[in-house]
């Protein structure tokens, strides 16, 4: 009786580890693609990924007060030239430098005041560390696979994802998304 609990507690623990990806039970994680995932909207509301298949798709994290935050202009130049086949999503982040301690309304306010930004922006999360965000964890995991090892190293790091779902390449939290070898990605 007691190698059934034991066995039985060790199947369901497993099965938990392997099958949760956000809250609520999906797929294997082996099998896990961007398209499982839901995040919070800055605004409120749900951004489903998986309405997003068939176009690329951008996953910037950001901050308000950085060096690299003149990139919203540059983002939302890029969103409004190729929005009919790429979605750019921002998601602010405070893991670097303490440069995006704002709630969520001051994060929108600022991004539309200064910056116009009109592409889809999540609610605030953890890209780094121990509260890693699921959909960072995932993205960190795929990175590794095409040869990129820790590659969210500051703000504005970006993940380019085909039409399909996957990782093309992790483009530098430094480089600019008008750069040439950038836009011939797209």
């Amino acid at each position: 009786m007691i190698k059934i609990i034991i066995l039985s507690a060790i199947l369901l623990t497993s099965l938990f580890f392997t099958k949760t990806v956000r809250a609520g039970l999906i797929k294997n994680v082996a099998d896990t693609s961007i398209y499982d995932f839901k995040v919070d909207g800055l605004e409120g509301g749900t951004i489903d990924l998986s309405s997003f298949k068939g176009k690329k798709i951008m996953i910037v994290n950001t901050a308000s007060f950085c060096g690299n935050t003149h990139q919203y202009a540059d983002l939302e130049t890029l969103y409004e030239k190729y929005k009919d086949k790429l979605v750019i999503i921002g998601f602010p982040a405070n893991n670097f430098g303490a440069q995006e301690p704002g709630t969520n309304v001051e994060i929108k306010e600022f991004c539309t005041k200064n910056y116009g930004v009109s592409f889809p922006m999540a609610a605030k999360v953890s890209v780094k560390g121990d509260d890693i965000h699921p959909l960072f964890k995932y993205l960190v995991s795929e990175a590794g696979k095409i040869g990129f090892t820790d590659p969210i190293k500051w703000n504005f790091t970006k993940f380019l994802l085909d039409e399909n779902g996957k990782l093309i390449t992790v483009i530098h939290n430094k480089k600019s998304v008008l750069d040439a070898d950038v836009i011939k990605l797209l």
